[in-house]
Order: C-alpha cells, then sequence, then structure tokens
C-alpha cells in the first residue's frame, strides 16, 4: 500500500487537528501506534512542523471525516495520476553523489572475490551500469590503475544482508548446475552468518612459531653424545714430539 510524503510530518498534523485514533494514523503512515502516541505526548518528532495532507492532495476532507466518525475505517491515501508506476521504475539503484566516486573501487572488490556473481547482480548491489562493470572485469577502465578494490558494505553501497543473498544465490546457481568447487571458491560462497558461527581454527601462538617441529624429549641426550664424540684434543693441534728435548741444545 502507498504511503503519503512527509510520513511524520503528516502524523503531526492529523494528530494535531483530528480525533483519528492512533491506530488508523499509524496504519496510514506506516509509523507504529506507539510512535504516534509518542507524537501526542510531545516525546516524539518534536519542532517537526506538520504537513496538511488535504491541502497537499494527500486526503481528502470526506476520508478524514469517515475515520473520525468510524474508528475501524482506514485511510486511504488520494488517487494522483502522476505517481502512478513509480514504484515499479526499473534500472540500478541511486547512488549519493558523494558515493558514486567509490563505485569503481566496490565493482573491483566483488569482481575479485566474488567472481561468481553475474554482472545483473553487481550492478543491483552498487548501483551501476553493466558496461562499467565488464570494464573493470576486463581492465579496461580507464582508471584501473588506481583503483583498489574496497568492501562495498564498508562504502555503504549495500547491505551486508543484500550482499549474503546475492551470493548464496549464485552458490545455489552452481550447484544446480553441477558444477565442482574449488576449496577457496566455496569459502567465499559463505555467508557472513554462517563464517562468524564456524569454529576458529587453532592456531600457533607467535611467540613460538616455528618451533613446533622440536621436541622436549630426552631423545637430545643422545644428539649430544654423538656431537661430543666428534670433538678434538685441543694437544693433538700441536703435534709435540715425544722426547720432549729442546731443539737448540747442543749435542
Amino acid at each position: 500500500m502507498a504511503k503519503p510524503i512527509m510520513a511524520k510530518a503528516t502524523a503531526v498534523w492529523l494528530v494535531d487537528n483530528t480525533t483519528i485514533s492512533f491506530k488508523q494514523i499509524a496504519d496510514f503512515v506506516g509509523m507504529h501506534e506507539l510512535e504516534v502516541q509518542g507524537i501526542a505526548d510531545g516525546d516524539v518528532a518534536a519542532g517537526v512542523k506538520g504537513f496538511d495532507p488535504v491541502t497537499n492532495n494527500q486526503l481528502t476532507q470526506d476520508e478524514i471525516d469517515a475515520a473520525q466518525n468510524s474508528p475501524l475505517h482506514k485511510l486511504a491515501l488520494k488517487f494522483n495520476a502522476a505517481a502512478q508506476g513509480e514504484e515499479k521504475r526499473r534500472g540500478p539503484r541511486y547512488t549519493p553523489l558523494s558515493k558514486r566516486q567509490d563505485r569503481p573501487a566496490s565493482i573491483l572488490w566483488l569482481v575479485k572475490f566474488h567472481p561468481e556473481l553475474t554482472d545483473g547482480q553487481v550492478s543491483k548491489l552498487v548501483g551501476t551500469t553493466k558496461p562499467t562493470i565488464q570494464a573493470i572485469r576486463e581492465r579496461t577502465h580507464w582508471n584501473i590503475a588506481n583503483i583498489q578494490p574496497i568492501d562495498p558494505v564498508a562504502l555503504g553501497l549495500c547491505k551486508q544482508s543484500e550482499l549474503d543473498a546475492a551470493v548464496q544465490k549464485a552458490a545455489a546457481k552452481k550447484a544446480a548446475a553441477g558444477e565442482v568447487m574449488t576449496d577457496d571458491e566455496r569459502r567465499k560462497l559463505v555467508s557472513t552468518e554462517q563464517s562468524l558461527g564456524m569454529d576458529a581454527e587453532p592456531k600457533i601462538p607467535t611467540a613460538i612459531e616455528g618451533l613446533e617441529t622440536f621436541s622436549l624429549s630426552d631423545d637430545t641426550s643422545d644428539d649430544e653424545d654423538d656431537n661430543t664424540s666428534g670433538l678434538v684434543d685441543a694437544d693433538s693441534f700441536f703435534n709435540l714430539p715425544s722426547g720432549g728435548g729442546d731443539e737448540n741444545e747442543q749435542p
């Protein structure tokens, strides 16, 4: 069901100027009933100016009167021919101007770490066009030398749940096609919730890393004996004569 524009301001106006119930207002503007009650109590939307839905062609006075007379009546948004078809408009999602320069980096990250995603999936995730994705895949983009891959979730271009859903869809498509995935590809197709729930692999502390092949058993004593047996006495290097006489002594 279509919702009015400036929903919170419309709710403020309806609370201040009509006797329509909180439930009816909440259903009309798409808010929670307690939030509408908070508007009436002054705890919510403090300082928000009311937005008249009658003047702005969103409600008719007859619709408001009917809602005031019957608590079960549901407010219906006034028909606006100019607004028809807006929700069915197709194309890449809107990306704010401040984040559009980050799209090539996120596209490069997706095609590098999730090559199983189609161009259509990448386009929906970051709001770009297929020619741009193809140029980055083939490394023919004009600025490819300066693009660094960055996670689109970290850049705020898409939600983690949306990325996980696209990855899982790619995994199901691969499984249906009967393709054998490598360990690296299987690791990439695991969603964030699954990876966080996995047991951590045991790691060797960095302080003793590289020493795992050494043993602390008594076998080292045999090695020490073998090494000491090969040592030569220092006196053997001098080759002193057995007579012990002085070479300069006269006969």
